[in-house]
């Protein structure tokens, strides 16, 4: 496998255009612009080649400024909280790598989590820092996460999602639902809600449906199986909310649990499960389960 000339952007990096001002150099900029990270920390991050140019080069500390420069630079969390779930690798080839997460390891650096997610754990362990998600799912779902390892086909399989060419199952165990008749097909109109990271269901034209089957009955619990036809954050929590089966032990739905720490033994009883598409390189059907199972 032939290995592309390194993008900063394939391993999650942040991207400034400098702005205006009257620095001298770019360590001056950084320093000014970014007031919760001290100089000293910056230079630190520059004496590790932290921070880069344009063209993907670690910068000096004598780099002139010059408004309009970008510059990509890796977050770092200081003392950031480990997750002791570990990923597995379902999958490799030339093109794709399929993934595992287990409940609560993000899949990209987000917050408090840069080291401790799905996406630096594979770099590491694969040694390609080509690899970018094509796909997101919760901190709080376990299950599949694909990846395209060459920047080269990467557009071809990124249209698989928005076109819809992929068919993704989940499962989920939530209250039942003994008055509804299913198969059913939930559709609503999702907006951003309160707090700033929930979702919520408003009057309007649908943008999110969720086709919903029952797997399994187990006294008070069901194990739903959830088709996703659109792909909006937080969809498959909102939508069985929205029927009256709020999927057990969610810290965002029906209401926040504040100031909750994650709890291994109760994790969202949520699950990536299936993936199946047909190749847009080969034509061939591709299918991916996850190892991961939900008890109950």
């Amino acid at each position: 496998m032939s290995v592309p000339p390194f993008n900063p952007a394939d391993q999650q990096a942040s991207t400034l255009c400098l702005p205006p001002g009257p620095w001298v150099t770019v360590l001056d900029c950084l320093s000014e612009h970014f007031k919760a990270i001290s100089r000293e920390q910056w230079l630190d991050r520059i004496a590790r080649g932290r921070v880069l140019d344009a063209t993907g080069q670690p910068i000096g500390v004598d780099l002139a400024y010059k408004q309009g420069l970008r510059i990509h630079y890796f977050r770092e969390v200081p003392n950031e909280r480990p997750i002791a779930a570990q990923e597995s690798i379902l999958h490799v080839d030339e093109h794709l790598v399929v993934a595992d997460k287990p409940h609560f390891l993000p899949v990209t650096p987000t917050g408090e989590y840069v080291e401790h997610t799905l996406l630096r754990r594979l770099i590491k362990r694969l040694g390609n820092p080509h690899l970018v998600p094509l796909h997101r799912i919760d901190r709080h779902t376990a299950g599949l996460v694909l990846f395209s390892a060459n920047p080269a086909s990467r557009a071809a399989y990124q249209q698989l999602f928005p076109t819809r060419q992929i068919d993704k199952t989940y499962e989920a165990i939530a209250p039942a639902l003994p008055d509804r008749v299913f198969p059913l097909t939930h559709k609503s109109r999702m907006v951003n809600g309160e707090p700033f990271f929930r979702m919520q269901e408003v009057a309007g034209v649908s943008n999110s449906e969720t086709r919903v089957e029952v797997g399994e009955c187990n006294g008070q619990l069901w194990r739903y199986v959830l088709h996703p036809i659109t792909g909006k954050t937080h969809q498959l929590r909102v939508h069985m909310t929205a029927l009256g089966a709020s999927i057990c032990n969610d810290p965002f739905y029906p209401e926040v649990l504040r100031d909750i720490e994650d709890d291994y033994q109760r994790p969202l009883k949520l699950l990536a499960r299936h993936l199946r598409f047909n190749d847009p390189l080969t034509g061939e059907v591709r299918e991916f389960e996850s190892a991961l199972r939900l008890d109950w």
